[in-house]
């Protein structure tokens, strides 16, 4: 959807997009076919009002974005988690699911867990991220930013959405189903 023949809706919700980030990336001008969709996926935004910090909500879309192998979210959280002060390595660590931090590897574990067992996780995989001091609260928000990575994937797979970020580098990953 182009941005400047947007009606309604749709171009408040573009114009909110582009003032907020000074751009409109091509997700939300994708996801703009559909205002209610858009605005569904920018609801998501109340999470930054949440008790996680934005560095670990960027490595949790890096760690989703990886298992679920988008390549537009991959190249867009990690020129945002740059910009909220993630090292390269912290980057690529996250895209693994690792941290040279004990507290934020066990979230971004949580969260592969939430992926890979489709929201089956087991006690124990509650036990270990509430032992690593995470609160209820903080588990709810862990899920909601994996839910909200999962869309903006799911999305982006089916649209084909252009890249509009620098690309990043596939790191060796197992082979994806067509």
């Amino acid at each position: 959807m182009n941005p400047k023949t947007a009606t309604g809706k749709t171009k408040e919700l573009l114009d909110a997009v582009h003032k907020k980030y000074g751009m409109t990336p091509n997700l939300t001008r994708t996801f703009a076919n559909s205002p209610a969709a858009l605005e569904a996926y920018l609801g998501f935004d109340a999470l930054a009002g949440g008790s996680l910090s934005s560095a670990l909500r960027e490595q949790i879309a890096l760690t989703v974005s990886e298992i679920n192998g988008c390549d537009y979210c991959l190249a867009a959280h990690t020129a945002v988690g740059q910009m909220v002060g993630l090292s390269r390595e912290q980057i690529h660590r996250s895209r693994e699911a690792l941290s040279g931090d004990s507290h934020e590897e066990a979230a971004l574990q949580f969260a592969k867990a939430i992926v890979e067992k489709r929201g089956w996780v087991s006690d124990d995989d509650v036990a270990q991220v509430r032992q690593a001091g995470y609160s209820d609260g903080e588990i709810a928000e862990i899920v909601a930013n994996v839910v909200k990575n999962i869309f903006s994937n799911y999305f982006n797979h089916v649209a084909e959405t252009e890249v509009d970020f620098p690309a990043v580098p596939q790191l060796v990953r197992e082979a994806r189903s067509a």
